[in-house]
């Protein structure tokens, strides 16, 4: 596993149109090998590699259609210009030596050519700005055309117990235009960082036909779900990240193109909130879920144990 190998593996995502978790998983996984995989890498390398999968829930097929069109390997074989020839991998053999057995996909309405793809850029987006200072991740190909650039007031829910026992509230001062924020929800404050990123759309919209709103969090969300959905804000609300500080009503303005999140609060009123935070208690005393609250990482280092991280330029097993 190499920084060559990593990179690989982004482009490879990117074109399918894959899950946020990856940037996670592969985070992670470079951290326990001393390798810098910074956020704003994916973003980079999302920009740059077309996406031409198309596949639920950001198009029409299923995973087994992928599998039939010629699979991973298929999509590798359109990327091969952009991807590392060198790496090696587990089968013994290079990239660049797999990419000349492997065949050209089956089916183009599945895998698209990379001269005629579903779009220029890849599916992921690292969003930055006072909100997520540390970085978020959306999957914007997942996401509503309409929501991309969009300035709504927020609707707050201050834990996951709170989302669940108000967002079907027909009283719920929500309408198709808020951004609904859910705090508390990440590597500490959930504990565990769920898939609850994905909220659901209130009741009362759904039955006016509301499909998709802009939701924003510092939890996960499953590959398989569709929406304007921001994850992975960092830092996190349980340890005092700007998402602690937003309510009720404040205005938030979301620009996926410009790769912005910003809280649009006066910044004397910010501090004013700050001083007044105060973080909960940590929910486990002491065994194992102690020891996890007090040394997981954030969202962009992988959330991983802060003392299994090997530091940038060491290598594994030195």
């Amino acid at each position: 596993l190499t920084r060559k190998a990593f990179e690989n593996a982004i482009r490879t995502n990117a074109a399918i149109g894959g899950s946020t978790n990856a940037v996670v998983h592969l985070v992670a996984i470079a951290g326990r090998l001393g390798i810098p995989v910074p956020l704003d890498r994916f973003d980079e390398l999302s920009r740059q590699t077309p996406w031409l999968v198309n596949l639920k829930p950001s198009g029409e097929f299923q995973m087994e259609e992928l599998f039939d069109a010629g699979g991973v390997p298929a999509v590798m074989k359109e990327l091969a210009p952009l991807l590392r020839h060198e790496a090696m991998t587990v089968t013994g053999s290079t990239v660049g030596e797999n990419l000349e057995r492997f065949r050209v996909a089956r089916r183009r309405d599945v895998i698209a050519a990379r001269e005629e793809p579903r779009s220029p850029e890849g599916g992921l987006a690292i969003l930055r700005g006072n909100l997520c200072p540390d970085g978020a991740v959306i999957k914007h190909i997942a996401s509503s055309p309409r929501f991309q650039k969009h300035r709504g007031q927020a609707v707050v829910f201050r834990s996951i117990d709170d989302l669940r026992a108000r967002i079907d509230d027909p009283d719920l001062p929500v309408t198709a235009d808020s951004i609904l924020v859910l705090q508390n929800a990440g590597p500490v404050g959930a504990p565990g960082m769920p898939e609850v990123g994905f909220m659901p759309i209130p009741a009362k919209l759904l039955r006016e036909g509301v499909r998709d709103m802009v939701r924003i969090s510092d939890a996960r969300m499953s590959g398989t779900s569709y929406g304007t959905v921001v994850l992975h804000i960092a830092p996190e609300s349980a340890i005092g990240g700007p998402l602690a500080l937003v309510r009720d009503g404040d205005w938030i303005d979301l620009d996926v193109e410009g790769r912005h999140l910003h809280l649009d609060v006066p910044d004397d009123e910010l501090a004013r909130r700050r001083d007044d935070w105060r973080p909960a208690p940590l929910t486990f005393d002491r065994g194992y879920r102690r020891l996890y609250q007090l040394h997981v990482t954030q969202a962009p280092e992988g959330c991983d144990f802060d003392f299994l991280r090997l530091p940038a330029g060491r290598q594994a097993g030195v």
